[in-house]
């Protein structure tokens, strides 16, 4: 049956650090868009160069995928902010929250992802799920399979009144339903659950989607966020959580950075060298600096 989709519509959010983990993920969609079909990435910006964004483009098959660059502070409109928090990710991991409301309305589904991704398969098979009537498709965390999980899910579960054995999904990839997402009021919703839940939203952006999005999202098969610490051959998409491979301390599966590595060295960052631990953990506190910062002047 020939597919009703014609565009693959994607977007991401990165800072300059990260620039080069998005310049390996643009390269594993690409390589595996077998139909060669028109991909449409939106990207979420914070203090990229135009240095970056040029080597980017040169990066990239610019005969199919088309850039389009947001700053983080354009998006968010003025009734919206940002939230706060005193983890060491950053502020733009909070991006995906406004997605539905600054691209093109004539998109119906769109497919937010990590840029700590690899892409193994065609990502035209997400595309074409029925969401039917829930307002994302994910995968279930690896991790933390249900709300009850005491290392990583819904702490107060019992005082919002959800089910402890309600499945907690990984937002690193998300189908977005753009209609069902704005019809539900989903950005605002998670915003307030972060700002009223804070000391229990130990990862906060993925707290508030689980717990406003509980039972209205689709799950995906498990292989479409597969994390890099696994053992699995064929996995769909590799999520390289905890150490990413730009880092000389990468703890995951070797075959998988080798797979990185051979999608980098497609790209303008291929001479790139490997950052210290040193320089990992300043990026750390560099995060926390520019969240406190904004949080002032806002």
């Amino acid at each position: 049956m020939t597919s009703t989709v014609k565009r693959l519509s994607i977007v991401v959010s990165t800072d300059n650090h990260y620039l080069i983990l998005l310049a390996v993920l643009i390269k594993s969609i690409e390589e595996n868009n077998k139909t060669n079909l028109p991909i449409d990435l939106y990207v979420i910006s914070e203090n990229v160069t135009e240095q970056n964004k040029s080597s980017l483009a040169k990066s990239i098959n610019q005969s199919i995928t088309t850039i389009y660059w947001f700053e983080l502070e354009e998006i968010v409109q003025k009734k919206y902010k940002v939230p706060f928090d005193w983890t060491s990710f950053p502020r733009n991991i909070h991006a995906r929250l406004y997605v539905p409301h600054f691209i093109p309305l004539d998109i119906e589904k769109i497919l937010y992802l990590d840029v700590d991704m690899v892409v193994c398969k065609d990502l035209l098979e997400l595309f074409e799920v029925d969401l039917g009537d829930n307002i994302v498709g994910a995968v279930l965390d690896q991790h933390v399979h249900t709300f009850s999980n005491e290392w990583g899910g819904i702490r107060n579960y019992k005082e919002l009144g959800l089910s402890p054995d309600s499945g907690y999904f990984n937002t690193g990839l998300l189908m977005i339903n753009c209609d069902a997402w704005r019809a539900f009021g989903v950005t605002e919703k998670v915003i307030n659950c972060i700002e009223q839940n804070k000391k229990h939203a130990n990862f906060p952006d993925q707290y508030g989607l689980n717990v406003v999005l509980a039972d209205r999202w689709t799950n995906y098969d498990p292989l479409w966020n597969y994390f890099s610490f696994g053992i699995e051959q064929q996995p769909y998409l590799i999520h390289f959580v905890k150490r990413k491979p730009i880092y000389k301390s990468y703890q995951g599966n070797l075959d998988y950075k080798a797979i990185f590595l051979g999608f980098l060295a497609k790209t303008q960052w291929k001479n790139e060298p490997e950052i210290s631990e040193f320089g990992r953990y300043l990026k750390k506190l560099s995060n926390v600096a520019n969240k406190v910062f904004k949080a002032l002047v806002q």
